[in-house]
């Protein structure tokens, strides 16, 4: 692949026919400042977690919520904070700016400016954006499913994202597509990471010339 003329972008056609994938780990709603200590306690000793945060969708021009719930994953258990009811404590700041403690997301900055709507001085540390780091391996999409799609060939369900997450209990399928997407961010992380994924045997490489521009920002 030269790098220069080519890069890994993934169409919808392909991520269509790819099979769906969902965390299947441990999940633990945290709704009450006890609960909230006890995982950031499990948290801190992972060093390395995977991280997203979701908001109520607004569908009125103009209305903007405050974020509802942050997802903080490990390997195997993901942790679901309900921020509209716990805020941002001290705990949870302190562990946001905490540099030792590496937090992988994706369009990061996106998060940080929801997450000052609960707490304006928060000065997030450690954290690793997916949409800059898949960049040093070629890959030219910036969505978490499609960056999923290439890297693992498996697609990652969106059909839970204009939910609302302010609801009195998040519903089963809630609770699996927030851990989702916080748990993939951190497989992609150490995927990557371990020199396992190698951009030149991919299926995906197309000419740069062949793509569109995209957005800076996307989530999804």
């Amino acid at each position: 692949m030269n790098p220069h003329t080519q890069v890994i972008a993934i169409s919808k056609e392909a991520l269509a026919e790819m099979p769906v994938v969902a965390f299947d780990g441990g999940i633990t709603v945290v709704d009450t400042p006890e609960m909230s200590r006890v995982a950031l306690r499990e948290l801190s000793r992972a060093r390395v977690v995977g991280f997203d945060t979701e908001t109520r969708p607004s569908f009125h021009k103009g209305r903007l919520h405050k974020v509802a719930l942050m997802q903080l994953s490990t390997d195997e258990h993901c942790f679901l904070f309900r921020l509209n009811k716990l805020g941002i404590s001290e705990g949870m700041r302190r562990f946001l700016e905490d540099p030792e403690i590496i937090k992988i997301g994706l369009s990061v900055h996106d998060d940080f400016s929801v997450m000052r709507r609960l707490n304006e001085d928060l000065d997030p540390q450690g954290f690793v954006d997916l949409q800059d780091y898949v960049k040093y391996f070629h890959i030219h999409d910036i969505s978490l499913q499609k960056i999923y799609a290439i890297v693992f060939g498996g697609r990652i369900s969106k059909n839970q994202r204009l939910t609302n997450w302010e609801a009195d209990t998040l519903t089963p399928q809630q609770q699996i597509y927030a851990a989702t997407d916080a748990w993939a961010c951190l497989e992609i992380y150490r995927q990557l990471r371990s020199g396992q994924f190698v951009p030149d045997d991919s299926p995906y490489v197309v000419d740069r010339a062949s793509l569109n521009p995209q957005p800076v920002s996307q989530k999804s």
